[in-house]
């Protein structure tokens, strides 16, 4: 998302045949500042809230326009209807200790390739749909900036991931029964679980914030959001 006077600017492809492009996204709502998370992330929120949800009917007709048609129009109006929802969604991850901005960002990308995929035909309605595209780019972000997750490369990894911390009750090792409990509500093996809780409580991951780092380090040493049951997603 790119910002540009008086508009934001989106990327789409809509077709095989269509390279990714620019498309400009006007609104009268706010400055054009308040449409780019960044800076002034709640002058964004504010917003995104402000714009109208669209009925089913309406949404049905947009879709149906973009696929059949290659309306970019339509595509912009289903992407700022539902900005919204990626806001929501971001913010179930502030406990990684990344930018809400970036999070929002990303799945924001995620939301246009939902777009782009939609079909009108499936029975579904579009929010419903990019739920799985947002949460994917988030989950790629995140895995792409904290060296602690650059060893969860595999399916079952990236799940145990994103998941051990609200299994587990405390930050000590799980015992025998956590860890099959863990195991069998992911549908992973226990020895997954184990090597996973390793990874996540190892000092070769720099769990812990070194002794001679700085605050601003410290602070974003995964050990201190992760004791913070607030923040978990």
């Amino acid at each position: 998302m790119v910002s540009g006077s008086g508009s934001i600017w989106l990327v789409l492809n809509c077709t095989s045949h269509v390279r990714w492009r620019f498309f400009r996204m006007t609104t009268s709502l706010q400055p054009a500042y308040a449409l780019v998370p960044g800076a002034n992330l709640e002058a964004y929120v504010h917003t995104v809230n402000s714009i109208p949800l669209l009925t089913p009917e309406r949404e049905r007709e947009l879709a149906e326009s973009l696929y059949y048609e290659q309306d970019l129009d339509a595509a912009r109006q289903m992407v700022l209807a539902h900005l919204r929802f990626v806001v929501h969604i971001a913010r179930s991850y502030s406990g990684y200790g990344l930018a809400q901005a970036d999070l929002i960002q990303e799945g924001n990308v995620g939301l246009m390739k939902a777009v782009k995929r939609f079909n009108p035909e499936m029975g579904v309605r579009l929010v419903s749909f990019a739920v799985h595209w947002i949460k994917a780019e988030i989950h790629e972000f995140i895995l792409r900036n904290w060296r602690i997750v650059k060893v969860a490369t595999t399916k079952a990894q990236r799940k145990l991931f994103f998941n051990l911390r609200s299994q587990k009750k405390r930050l000590a090792w799980l015992n025998n029964d956590e860890v099959h409990r863990v195991a069998e509500s992911l549908g992973v093996e226990p020895r997954e679980v184990r090597e996973m809780e390793s990874r996540l409580t190892g000092h070769d991951m720099a769990f812990d914030p070194a002794a001679e780092a700085d605050d601003d380090s410290a602070f974003q040493s995964p050990a201190n959001y992760l004791e913070d049951h607030r923040y978990d997603p």
